[in-house]
């Protein structure tokens, strides 16, 4: 085996487990909160999450998990995902509670994380050796990404 396809299988394996952690761990805490654990539903209350909004929330949650552990809508699940945990951080913020942010945050760097070593493609517009640019694109014959 070539040094570079062991570099593959790496970031495979270890992009494959930091995808599978935040995807597991936002599904999980979505059913607690469809099983209205109590501690869950006091700390969701004291946000402002109560009744429809607990369940909204659990809804969205449950949905950004699967479409971002879903191999085939992981690009949209990943924006999704990024947007409620997002909105989990600015909740906690909000509440005063700084340091229960950390949690959200840490699961959105996970995510992008396994996200950009399962799929190094996405960050194509950070990679200077290819035209980006409408001028370069036309004089290298190559459609333009921005049109």
């Amino acid at each position: 085996m070539t040094n570079r396809s062991q570099s593959s299988r790496t970031r495979f394996i270890v992009g494959t487990f930091l995808i599978f952690l935040p995807g597991v761990a936002l599904g999980f805490s979505s059913i607690l909160k469809f099983a209205g654990v109590p501690g869950i539903v006091h700390k969701m209350a004291l946000a402002g999450f109560t009744d429809g909004k607990l369940i909204l929330v659990a809804t969205l949650e449950l949905a950004s998990a699967f479409l971002f552990l879903y191999s085939r809508t992981r690009a949209f699940g990943l924006l999704f995902l990024s947007a409620f945990l997002g909105g989990a951080i600015c909740s906690h913020v909000q509440t005063g509670e700084l340091f229960s942010a950390v949690g959200p945050a840490g699961l959105l760097t996970l995510a992008w994380t396994g996200s950009w070593l399962r799929h190094p493609e996405m960050l194509w517009s950070f990679d200077r050796s290819s035209p980006t640019r409408i001028g370069e694109n036309i004089q290298a014959g190559l459609p333009s990404r921005e049109a």
